[in-house]
């Protein structure tokens, strides 16, 4: 029953849809622009990138409160704490409030890693960044970035952190399955951060 509640609290917290709602404020129906992706690249790539960053970390923060909430009332583990972190990213891509719809999972990744071993945010960054500056694909840092960190994690961590870590790549591997094969056909759209920062937010 104790995990029952977790994930239920875990999947609620993360169909809060503020990649949806950021945009929304400013009047922008996101699921009608660019990609449709109810995510964080999608409103970086087409409202700039402080909203973008803005709906990312309020995202990441669906799952960090219920972890800290979570540990502070019932002193859950580490593992019980990356259960919570993973349905929260499961509500995230899979919104009851979006008919199911939702974004790619990564950024409860970082939100549960923030809670849980903060260290391993300036790791996922580590790698993220420098790939996504390079090759201008947020997709490709984004899977390989949580691939590399399931493999540090099982050896720093523990099995039980690392399978969950594995949990949290295979789901976001999932949801970027089409920027995959988008990858491999040459055919995926790039992402300049640095320009992203510099652009004013479209008004559509």
């Amino acid at each position: 029953m104790r995990y029952l509640i977790f994930a239920v609290i875990g999947y609620f917290m993360g169909s809060v849809p503020f990649s949806f709602l950021v945009p929304l404020f400013f009047g922008v129906n996101i699921t009608k622009v660019g990609s449709g992706n109810v995510g964080g690249t999608n409103v970086l790539r087409n409202m700039g990138g402080w909203l973008g960053a803005a709906a990312m970390v309020m995202d990441g923060v669906k799952a960090f409160l219920p972890i800290i909430i979570a540990r502070s009332i019932f002193g859950i583990s580490m593992t019980e704490g990356m259960m919570i972190g993973f349905f929260a990213a499961i509500g995230h891509s899979y919104s009851i409030f979006l008919k199911f719809r939702g974004g790619k999972a990564v950024a409860c990744t970082v939100g549960t890693l923030s809670a849980l071993i903060p260290w391993y945010v300036a790791v996922f960054f580590g790698i993220w960044l420098p790939i996504v500056l390079i090759t201008q694909f947020v997709s490709l840092g984004s899977v390989l970035a949580l691939l590399l960190l399931s493999i540090i994690l099982f050896f720093t961590q523990g099995t039980g952190v690392g399978l969950w870590m594995l949990a949290f790549f295979v789901l976001a591997l999932f949801r970027h399955r089409k920027n995959v094969r988008a990858l491999i056909e040459g055919k995926e759209r790039k992402t300049d951060l640095i320009a992203a920062f510099k652009k004013k937010r479209d008004r559509q």
